[in-house]
């Protein structure tokens, strides 16, 4: 570092003229693995697109039906989950427990 540079300047231009190493080798890749990677790429990027434009379908078609029967979009969203991943067991002990909480603290409505 001359006189003239303070330890800021010096260490800017230590780092900008500090060659960048990378820590991984380049893949070579042959005309086949490239061709299938573009294939890939290209089919995945299509897949997702699909998966968007379905997801927003859903989305619009929930939000119509909601409104029809005037109920909360989450609700019809929360069933669909339920019936997808058919995990309704694990929800009934949900709220068997929080009934439970719900009835040892008095905080349950009274039934009709």
């Amino acid at each position: 570092m001359d006189k003239s540079q303070s330890p800021v300047d010096w260490l800017f231009l230590w780092l900008y003229n500090t060659p960048i190493r990378r820590t991984s080798m380049a893949k070579m890749y042959g005309p086949e693995e490239k061709a299938k990677l573009e294939r890939l790429i290209t089919e995945g990027s299509n897949v997702l697109r699909e998966v968007e434009d379905l997801q927003e379908g859903l989305k619009e078609t929930v939000k119509a039906v909601a409104e029809e029967l005037q109920v909360k979009p989450s609700i019809i969203n929360k069933a669909i989950r339920i019936a997808h991943k058919d995990n309704w067991k694990s929800h009934e002990e949900e709220w068997d427990e929080i009934e439970m909480i719900l009835g040892v603290t008095k905080r349950l409505p009274e039934k009709d």
